[in-house]
């Protein structure tokens, strides 16, 4: 399944360890959740049933626990506390419940929550939408400006998650093309025959379901700009007859005998060495020469420090907008920090994921490192480990002892955590399970930590 940017539609969002899963609501029928395979929803937890639950799209929108092992766990928004530190959970067993944006479903150790989906990005977005606070981003988008004014092809360099599509966006908006169409496309997401048929167009009775004429992305964003994404994924078949459409300026349908002209700019991205591929035989050497007219090298979130708190509060506004959730939480000085120390290898979609994450775990108004990702804290807590040139490091004014700052953060962050548990424990009688689930994290998860704060155990009762 896949999300939809209809505006108004609903999703559940699913944060299962590192990874985020995001399932469109259709406006009727069911979902079913489970480990199984052919989970409408799935998730690979063992504290789950493989049919566990089943969302009811509705209306009304509602969330039925099927009665396996383990319940399902419900927490209301409409319970969150103003500045409290827990989220009540409700247990569901062979229950069912109705649910409303904001509300946060417990299967196991992931954590589900019902959000709106975010607003397609517009035609035209004013150019402080792109954060530059870093002076290195800045100089990038001096020369997007100038790339914008010519006709060359531009080649979008850049890890995985940097914004290598907001770059193309924004060279579309800054250049003469700004008033026609943006159109994109995931090169690596559609096979072969598929992207073929989605670039190029078709014929009607071309292949089989083809029942009428259509015209492809080239054809549909003439006078605009085409963004081809995962440009390195592209097919060597497709590759070939790419390549006659940027030296002819002009695109065969799929099974028609004579080619249309187009006008269009081209721009594509990708995050692996084309120059290698072309060494390797793996990508045409004439279409990466067409592509890389001008090529344009977006740096990791790790060498760009300033951009960093400025896309931090971006997201928490936009992840508290889709959950209905105002006002949208703050960081704890702690959990910023955490952030700034993480060298954040899946880069900006990375970060909006953690910050996704933290708005639904935080109960209250400020997120502690507890509500960050396990990884992301013991980054900040361990000494940094920076490659040459990243451009991420001060020199300090005065020498400092080594790891002064990150143990004071790693002390900080443990007992934070610790007064967490021991306040769980207390709320919930002593009952680790509770407790567990009151965290949101696993009983085994709890325990372990019990263990390495060397907290006493609670006595069953």
């Amino acid at each position: 399944m896949t999300t939809e940017d209809t505006a108004g539609a609903l999703q559940i969002a699913v944060f299962s360890g590192d990874a985020v899963a995001v399932y469109a609501l259709p406006p009727g029928g069911r979902l079913t959740v489970g480990r199984a395979d052919d989970s409408d929803v799935h998730i690979d937890d063992p504290a789950i049933s493989r049919r566990h639950a089943v969302i009811h799209a509705g209306p009304p929108l509602a969330i039925e626990d099927l009665g396996g092992a383990n319940a399902t766990h419900l927490a209301l928004a409409s319970t969150r506390g103003h500045g409290g530190e827990t989220l009540l959970l409700r247990r569901l067993s062979s229950e069912r419940a109705a649910l409303a944006v904001g509300d946060r479903i417990n299967f196991g150790a992931a954590v589900a929550v019902v959000r709106r989906a975010a607003p397609p990005i517009p035609a035209a977005v004013a150019d402080d939408e792109v954060i530059l606070r870093d002076p290195e981003m800045r100089r990038l988008y001096e020369q997007v400006g100038r790339a914008a004014q010519g006709l060359l092809s531009v080649l979008v360099l850049g890890e995985t998650g940097v914004g290598k599509d907001v770059l193309a966006r924004a060279l579309h908006r800054a250049s003469p093309r700004a008033s026609r169409a943006f159109l994109a496309i995931n090169c690596a997401a559609l096979s072969e025959s598929l992207l073929e048929s989605e670039l190029f167009g078709h014929e009607k009775g071309s292949f089989t379901g083809a029942l009428q004429a259509r015209a492809g992305l080239f054809e549909s964003a003439d006078g605009g700009t085409v963004f081809l994404d995962e440009i390195g994924d592209l097919p060597m078949v497709i590759q070939v007859k790419l390549l006659r459409v940027l030296e002819a300026r002009e695109v065969l349908r799929v099974g028609a005998r004579a080619p249309r002209p187009v006008d269009v700019r081209f721009v594509s991205a990708t995050n692996k060495d084309l120059e290698a591929a072309v060494e390797t035989g793996a990508f045409r050497q004439d279409l990466y020469f067409r592509l890389n007219g001008i090529a344009l090298t977006v740096p990791p979130l790790r060498a760009r420090p300033a951009d960093l708190p400025w896309l931090v509060k971006r997201f928490l506004v936009m992840a508290s907008r889709q959950m209905d959730r105002a006002p949208h939480p703050s960081l704890s000085p702690a959990a910023l920090a955490a952030l700034q120390a993480y060298a954040w290898p899946g880069n900006v979609r990375e970060l909006r994921n953690v910050i996704d994450r933290a708005v639904v775990l935080a109960p209250g108004e400020v997120i502690l490192p507890e509500h960050l990702p396990p990884k992301v804290v013991a980054g900040a807590a361990a000494p940094p480990s920076i490659a040459p040139g990243a451009g991420i490091l001060r020199a300090p004014a005065r020498p400092a002892p080594p790891s002064t700052a990150a143990d004071r953060l790693r002390r900080e962050v443990a007992e934070e955590e610790k007064q967490r548990i021991l306040a769980a424990l207390a709320q919930c009688d002593g009952n680790q399970t509770r407790a567990a689930a009151l965290l949101g994290v696993s009983r085994r998860t709890l325990i372990n930590r019990i263990v390495e704060f060397d907290l006493p155990r609670p006595r069953k009762r």
